[in-house]
């Protein structure tokens, strides 16, 4: 033992060690579960191959696996193994797309109920802005997508080197036209930003009896679950990834969203992954 190696006195080795001898003694007399190694496995397993999971998402998926596990047992394991998430420290710098009133404003149908019950009736959307190599200005593209608020699934999306209205009017095109059909109308929810405001993108919702919504002026919240997914995918591209070139980065933005879509569980979603539950309601349906 310590002690003995150092033949002083237990007292001082409790206080150097800022220890209290009535939690010396606990632990000397403690028998500390050792938890199987299948389940330590299976945790390690879940999060090589999931890297922005946190202990919440790996509980639901050891059940989506079969294992009848607790999420503090599974929070002890991460944190004896350095398994805890740290993909989601990093600040992230905003994309602002506002040019004034430059077109037609639309009032705030949404009103921050990011909640449906049925798939394609609420969709909402925004432009971010992705650096690849030093993250310099002319090292930047723009990512843009259309979101289920019933699933959160990505719909459509783009990129590209340049914000413009052409870049938001591609994938709005590819969800009208692939959309199924519906006995209710649609509404897409975005900001205030210039593409929105066009003529271009105003006349395709009006003539496919879609309604539009937008957020307050410099009111980010009113758009907050497009943010939020915007910062999941972030975190799993460009904040852990370093893309040396624009293809580089466009490869691993759509791998991204493959995965978001097809395999990365929600918890909210009954540990189902967006594709899996529009799937599912797609039976219900029937």
């Amino acid at each position: 033992m310590l002690r003995q190696e150092l033949k002083c006195k237990l007292k001082l080795l409790l206080q150097v060690a800022e220890m209290s001898s009535s939690s010396y003694h606990d632990a000397c007399k403690r028998a500390y579960k050792e938890y199987p190694r299948e389940l330590i496995d299976a945790i390690i397993s879940i999060r090589d191959d999931n890297p922005d999971y946190g202990y919440r998402r790996v509980t639901q998926e050891l059940r989506n696996r079969g294992f009848n596990t607790n999420h503090k047992v599974v929070l002890k394991i991460m944190k004896m193994n350095g398994l805890l998430c740290t993909a989601f420290n990093r600040l992230t710098r905003k994309y602002n797309s506002y040019a004034g009133t430059v077109g037609h404003i639309s009032p705030n149908r949404v009103n921050r109920r990011f909640t449906t019950d049925r798939p394609y009736q609420k969709v909402l959307t925004d432009v971010t802005e992705v650096r690849w190599g030093s993250g310099t200005m002319a090292e930047r593209a723009y990512f843009t997508a259309y979101i289920d608020v019933y699933s959160g699934e990505i719909l459509t999306w783009n990129i590209d080197l340049h914000p413009t209205v052409e870049f938001v009017t591609k994938p709005l095109d590819e969800l009208l036209q692939n959309r199924p059909e519906l006995n209710y109308r649609m509404t897409i929810h975005s900001d205030q930003g210039f593409q929105y405001q066009n003529y271009e993108y105003v006349s395709r919702l009006k003539t496919n009896r879609v309604f539009q919504s937008m957020s307050r002026k410099a009111t980010c919240l009113d758009n907050a679950m497009a943010e939020s997914i915007f910062h999941i995918l972030k975190v799993g591209t460009v904040h852990n990834n370093h893309y040396q070139s624009y293809d580089e980065l466009k490869s691993g933005i759509t791998n991204y969203v493959y995965y978001y879509n097809n395999k990365r569980i929600k918890t909210k979603l009954a540990g189902r992954t967006p594709v899996q539950y529009r799937n599912l309601s797609d039976q219900l349906a029937a």
